[in-house]
């Protein structure tokens, strides 16, 4: 894949997301020529081929990307970088006040679980006990997942237990009284997901609830539709399910059922 494509991909991703601005640092050219056309600004539609086709960026930009908009001179900087580690990302997000979500939040509830985990569960955001503990799932609604992750394993045969998995949220503060995350909250923590599940590259994702598969899919359809079907997230395979705490609601039965089943899919497909 040519660096073009790669730039291509990455921004439509942020695009899909809602991300409507990037920042980018100064990229590395090859020539002292090259350097001092940095300095200058750079025509609409430069010619390919040029030493430098893409400008210094030291303010918001609109995203276009075109196949002449990248010369091979310049060195890209990944919005993944190799080799990074899950500590390190949560380093970067430290003490987090990029949006409203920290505000109000306790504790940044960044993930847990294996490391080296064949299948990452992605929720939605924190709630009052995760937030109070920094731990994501912990709650009644984790309790439901615990269940559902070792008991369906249990039954077919799959030898792992809940701290075999990774599990995380879109949104790593507790949105106020427990509401769905904002557009812009889900931009700016979907930076630190993308950046996760980069790392993790776990074999499959299960995508839980509407929120989740928004923001790993970047579509509009609802779990009802997605469910019961492989989607792909960077040729990562994702299962979308109902959210725990859908499940917990006594009308929501049938719903529980064909969680069950998206759970068993998924257990078999990893662990088999």
């Amino acid at each position: 894949m040519t660096r073009e494509q790669i730039l291509r991909d990455y921004l439509n991703y942020y695009q899909d997301l809602g991300v409507k601005t990037v920042y980018r640092r100064k990229p590395t050219v090859k020539t002292e020529a090259a350097a001092k056309l940095l300095q200058e600004p750079v025509a609409e539609k430069p010619e390919v081929g040029s030493a430098i086709v893409a400008p210094v960026i030291k303010e918001t930009v609109q995203i276009k990307v075109t196949p002449a908009a990248v010369s091979t001179s310049v060195i890209l900087p990944s919005l993944a970088p190799e080799n990074e580690t899950l500590a390190q990302i949560s380093s970067d997000i430290g003490d987090c006040k990029r949006c409203r979500l920290c505000e109000g939040r306790n504790k940044i509830v960044f993930g847990s679980g294996n490391e080296s985990a064949g299948l990452v569960f992605v929720g939605e955001g924190p709630g009052a006990d995760e937030d109070a503990q920094g731990l994501p799932f912990i709650g009644r609604a984790g309790q439901m997942l615990t269940q559902m992750i070792e008991n369906t394993a249990e039954k077919e045969g799959i030898p792992i237990k809940r701290p075999d998995v990774y599990i995380c949220n879109v949104v790593k503060c507790r949105p106020p009284e427990n509401r769905a995350p904002q557009p812009d909250e889900m931009e700016i923590c979907g930076q630190f997901l993308f950046r996760q599940l980069m790392v993790l590259k776990p074999k499959a994702i299960c995508a839980m609830g509407a929120t989740a598969a928004k923001a790993i899919l970047a579509t509009k359809e609802g779990v009802t539709r997605l469910r019961g079907n492989w989607h792909k997230w960077h040729d990562i395979p994702v299962m979308v399910t109902y959210h725990p705490s859908y499940l917990l609601r006594p009308y929501n039965q049938n719903a529980k059922r064909e969680a069950w089943e998206d759970l068993k899919r998924v257990l078999h497909f990893v662990y088999d």
